[in-house]
């Protein structure tokens, strides 16, 4: 039999137009044209494609097509295993002639299906069915955790538990992936943290199945606020106050870190890493950020996702308004646009590249717009200081957006 063996881009020569982020044409000279020209009964693409979460619906439509428009059964092998912020899903499948997938193996799981040569082209009806988004993030993300420790020896995991959305979604996931016993809450109330804050906390950890130790930082705050009140004078307090809790926290997470040899996981989102919502050495602190290529709307379609089959993250953590408790009846929406509105925004000028005028020529407020790719750009030193994320999209912050520091925008 003819053979005929391609290596991953070989087949993206062209790329569906529903990919707006894609280019139409990777090649003037096609390498599958050419192999098709010479016959083969069947052909074998090797891949290392990474993933992201439109990616696999993508992937399916280039591999289906060229088959179909060559007429060739495709074997389509694409590696597993995580990266750190590159992660490989697998998901390798056979494709016949027709363009239809007669054989798949599950993704985020090393597989294999045994094929007599004579069967690489069975009839099927099978249709191109399109995976549901966040089930793809959510798996992407269980690999990532997983292979980051096992991969570096690492078996433990400390989260700073808050009450909110992230720290809670970031336990889950942690506790999915390493398994409960290797994952430990730290509580770290303040004098802002509201009691729902505390008890939202406790009762995530039941669920999980998690151990938890309990930090006050009033008292550590207090001394801080009064070892600086000769320096600071009558000044009156500001973001700089909010900053000393989050630092502090920082700290005593960091603290347990050493001692104890857990990696601390940052539980920061990518609407937060956008436009700058966080503390360096802080919130930000950690050896890795499991929700930093995740946009805030999509933490909570997590949540709900992770419910599906009983209650991992409690009910009231997901309906109550996002506030970073750092001041009296503090709320995310008091310095930023509802995050359904900010991550449409932020998405067309991170992940298309999209100028502010054309976002706001799509109807979108053209102050929400302006202030907001204001913030990101403003925000890139932070960014550069943040832990590794784990990559699900097609374009996450730190290797696949690296931005200048320093630039000369326009002004917006």
């Amino acid at each position: 039999m003819k053979i005929a063996l391609t290596i991953c881009e070989d087949l993206w020569d062209d790329q569906p137009t529903e990919a707006a982020f894609a280019r139409n044409s990777l090649y003037t000279l096609s390498p599958m044209q050419k192999l098709a020209a010479l016959k083969p009964d069947f052909m074998v693409n090797i891949a290392a494609s990474p993933f992201s979460y439109h990616q696999e619906n993508v992937r399916k439509q280039v591999v289906c097509k060229k088959a179909a428009s060559y007429k060739v059964p495709v074997a389509y092998v694409n590696q597993v295993g995580a990266n750190t912020e590159l992660i490989f899903d697998g998901g390798s499948m056979m494709v016949n002639s027709e363009g239809n997938i007669t054989h798949k193996v599950p993704a985020f799981s090393e597989g294999w299906v045994d094929l007599e040569t004579d069967e690489v082209d069975q009839e099927t009806t099978n249709a191109l069915e399109a995976t549901d988004p966040i089930k793809l993030i959510h798996d992407g993300l269980i690999l990532g955790v997983r292979d980051y420790f096992h991969k570096s020896g690492l078996k433990k995991a400390v989260i700073g538990l808050s009450g909110g959305i992230d720290s809670a979604v970031t336990a889950a996931v942690a506790a999915k992936a390493l398994s409960p016993e290797n994952v430990h809450g730290v509580l770290l109330p303040s004098q802002y943290s509201s009691g729902h804050s505390v008890t939202d906390a406790e009762q995530l950890a039941e669920n999980l199945g998690i151990e938890t130790d309990t930090v006050a930082i009033k008292d550590i705050y207090q001394s801080v606020e009064k070892a600086m009140s000769p320096v600071f004078g009558d000044r009156q307090p500001d973001v700089t106050e909010e900053n000393i809790q989050a630092r502090i926290r920082g700290l005593l997470l960091m603290a347990y870190s050493n001692k104890f040899g857990h990696i601390l996981l940052n539980t920061s989102n990518k609407s937060e890493a956008a436009v700058g919502y966080g503390t360096l050495y802080g919130d930000m602190n950690g050896g890795l950020s499991v929700l930093g290529d995740v946009y805030k709307t999509d933490v909570f379609k997590l949540a709900r996702y992770l419910n599906k089959e009983g209650e991992m993250v409690p009910e009231n953590t997901i309906v109550k308004p996002p506030s970073a408790e750092l001041r009296p009846d503090q709320k995310d929406s008091d310095s930023l646009p509802d995050y359904d509105v900010l991550d449409k925004v932020l998405f067309r000028y991170i992940e298309w590249n999209l100028s502010p005028q054309s976002i706001i020529g799509e109807g979108f407020d053209e102050e929400v717009v302006r202030k907001a790719v204001r913030l990101v750009n403003f925000n890139e030193y932070k960014r550069f200081q943040t832990p590794p994320i784990l990559r699900v999209s097609g374009k996450a912050f730190g290797v696949g957006r690296r931005m200048p520091l320093v630039a000369k925008y326009d002004k917006l």
